[in-house]
């Protein structure tokens, strides 16, 4: 993955770290270390499936501004299941003196062991200039599931995304191998204008579940051709990477087709019963 890192005279907004390593004890995933620095954290676990552990990861300051680094490390070890989401959406704001924000996450999941990674949506104001970097290591055994949501303004202000600069890196390895690179760059209302971007639509969002199979991805083709936009919806499953992309302008209908095939997905391919963290409820 590249390195984003700024240099000290640019580095003038927070400097916030997070590290979160979950560990198997007995019938039980616990939160065996936690590390953080700056304005991450994350609450106590939550256990509402008994074994599962349910976490919220917390960024106080409410959005992220010019300047900000954000870097967040996930690990679970071996035969570990660990279910991440956030209380509410990430705020990316207009950006000052051209001053970049950058969060980068790194998942670690070894052998056996299960990561659910489900946060609410970013919303980047116009103006805003960011870089999101995501890397995922998936090693034998071992099972992602995971979403992003991307909003480029704000559609209920009628606010466009006509200023700013967004670049968003995705990687996924699979037993050491890279298997996945998603790339999304703008600048300005470029990707919205686009015949290859945004159609005009102000929301991108995508699903990924790893590894996955041929077999396994039918039931999920049934669930597509109930969402009423079938023209802003598609699945792909290459080297063994199941991707679901939609595009929208609003965030309901692609949160609850999410919940939906994410669901799908618990019972099928994690014989688990679907089990929405509460906070998607308040």
């Amino acid at each position: 993955m590249p390195d984003y890192t700024q240099s000290t005279a640019q580095r003038t907004g927070w400097q916030a770290k997070l590290t979160l390593d979950y560990q198997l004890k007995g019938i039980k995933t616990c939160l065996a270390h936690k590390s953080q620095k700056g304005p991450l954290t994350v609450q106590r676990p939550f256990y509402p499936e008994g074994d599962i552990c349910h976490s919220y990861i917390l960024h106080p300051p409410g959005g992220v501004v010019g300047g900000d680094i954000l870097d967040i490390q996930l690990n679970a070890a071996d035969n570990a299941h660990c279910l991440i989401t956030t209380p509410g959406a990430t705020k990316f704001y207009r950006s000052k003196n051209d001053r970049e924000s950058c969060q980068t996450l790194r998942i670690n999941v070894e052998k056996n062991a299960v990561v659910e990674w489900l946060p609410q949506q970013n919303i980047f104001f116009t103006g805003a200039r960011s870089q999101l970097n995501t890397e995922i290591n998936i090693q034998p055994g071992g099972k992602f599931i995971g979403w992003e949501m991307h909003c480029f303004g704000r559609p209920a202000n009628r606010e466009r995304f006509d200023e700013g600069t967004i670049k968003s890196c995705t990687q996924i390895n699979i037993d050491g191998e890279l298997r996945l690179v998603e790339q999304l760059n703008t600048e300005g209302d470029s990707l919205a204008r686009s015949s290859c971007g945004l159609r005009s639509k102000a929301m991108q969002a995508s699903l990924i579940a790893a590894p996955f199979s041929e077999v396994q991805k039918q039931k999920l083709e049934q669930l597509l051709l109930n969402y009423p936009h079938k023209d802003l919806i598609g699945l792909t499953l290459v080297d063994e990477i199941l991707v679901i992309r939609v595009l929208g302008d609003h965030i309901e209908p692609i949160l609850e087709n999410f919940i939906s095939l994410w669901s799908q997905l618990r019972t099928d391919w994690l014989q688990r019963p679907a089990c929405p963290p509460r906070i998607w409820d308040t």
